[in-house]
């Protein structure tokens, strides 16, 4: 199977080696906006058979009733870049599938913009909830969002304004590559275009201004980038049972008794493929979660409800677990030990007297180490300035497999 990358400018702009694989094809498969890109040119004699939909039910009775044939598949650029190159390719297997690209739409962007593809940040809301761009949005940054329906723009112009960029300068790219593609440029605030073509990219680049708070993607956001109760764990704790938990991209965490939901969100900040589950037993926390999971771009955390260790049955096995609540209900921390692969990591931050007699026990028979912090903050005394003392926490830290 031949996966060609086709752009706006369809048959023209395609490698002699990319047309002589439609040319050789028996069939032609792909998405009838790229099938059009191909009509009436006469060196094709190939079936043309449009993608059904839903897709992926749908591609193994494809690949049955065409086997034995040669196959070529037309995607927009570049196919392996959150293109249908990737599915055919976990399916098939590499060895099965030639990919021939053409520039995808985020080199004609960058091309268009003047900016080095090595710089910016690629965000793609098809499918995904815009939130997931909060991350990106820091000071002096430029990020590409491929938009997923007409008024990805305006909500995107009203998400950057929002948390802070309003003079953020904004472009919109439709169809590029094209004979009639448009380029509109305009700041965040002043965004006009109330619906735009779906085969669009928002570029966005954040000018510094006072007016944005410092969200970076490092551990340690400040405890009021979070909707909390006062069920959280404090921002210098958070940094140091992240730094413990070792947030690797691809990984999941679970966050037993996620309060605010801050580990679980801050684990997934760390990286874009970081997945994480937050198990927290009231639904108004739950909710709070979900608004906190929301605003800090990481709307994708997976939230369960219910008590360690019950509520842990049936989860996807975790690399790393943080226990924030319930560190001293029974069999909460034998259970998240057992559940890890060799190699996982478990951080637990006990504060009661009871929490710390099982972080002890579990430091005594696992091993790993235990650290007390004591953290003191400056605070008025009548007219002066004394040290005020957060209650001491003990941390027990320990990686699977490794004494």
């Amino acid at each position: 199977m031949t996966v060609v990358g086709i752009g706006a400018d369809g048959w023209a702009g395609l490698s002699l080696q990319a047309q002589d694989a439609l040319r050789d094809a028996e069939v032609i498969a792909g998405s009838a906006r790229q099938l059009a890109l191909l009509e009436g040119v006469s060196a094709i004699t190939a079936a043309v058979v449009p993608w059904p939909t839903p897709l992926l039910p749908a591609l193994e009775p494809f690949f049955a009733a065409h086997r034995g044939r040669r196959i070529a598949v037309v995607a927009s650029g570049d196919p392996m870049f959150f293109g249908i190159g990737t599915t055919l390719v976990h399916l098939l297997g590499a060895a099965a599938v030639r990919v021939l690209p053409s520039a995808s739409s985020v080199s004609l962007a960058c091309a268009r913009l003047g900016w080095p593809l090595d710089e910016i940040e690629v965000i793609s809301a098809v499918g995904r909830p815009l939130e997931s761009v909060h991350p990106a949005l820091l000071p002096g940054r430029r990020s590409l969002v491929l938009a997923a329906d007409a008024d990805t723009g305006s909500r995107l112009a009203a998400l950057v304004s929002a948390r802070g960029y309003p003079g953020a300068p904004m472009a919109l790219l439709e169809r590029l590559g094209a004979a009639d593609e448009r380029i509109v440029r305009t700041i965040a605030a002043q965004w006009t275009e109330a619906a735009h073509d779906t085969l669009a990219i928002v570029a966005v680049e954040c000018v510094d201004t006072d007016l944005a708070p410092l969200l970076p993607r490092t551990p340690g956001l400040p405890d009021d980038a979070f909707e909390h109760d006062g069920q959280i764990t404090k921002r210098e704790l958070r940094a140091l049972s992240l730094a413990g938990l070792a947030p690797v991209p691809g990984q999941l965490l679970w966050d037993v008794g996620s309060g605010s939901g801050s580990v679980a969100i801050e684990w997934m900040r760390c990286h874009p493929a970081n997945r994480a589950v937050a198990i927290e037993p009231r639904a108004d926390r739950r909710d709070r979660i979900a608004r906190n999971a929301a605003a800090l771009g990481v709307p994708a955390l997976q939230i369960v409800a219910g008590f360690a260790p019950d509520a842990l049955a049936g989860l996807a096995t975790p690399d790393a677990v943080f226990v924030g609540g319930g560190v001293s209900a029974p069999g909460v921390l034998e259970a998240c030990f057992d559940a890890l692969l060799d190699g996982g990591r478990v951080v637990a931050n006990a504060v009661t007297l009871e929490a710390e007699t099982a972080v002890a026990a579990a430091w005594t028979r696992l091993g790993g180490t235990l650290t007390r912090v004591a953290i003191q903050r400056a605070d008025p005394v009548g007219r002066f300035t004394g040290w005020r003392a957060a209650m001491p926490v003990t941390q027990w830290a320990v990686r699977k497999g490794v004494r």
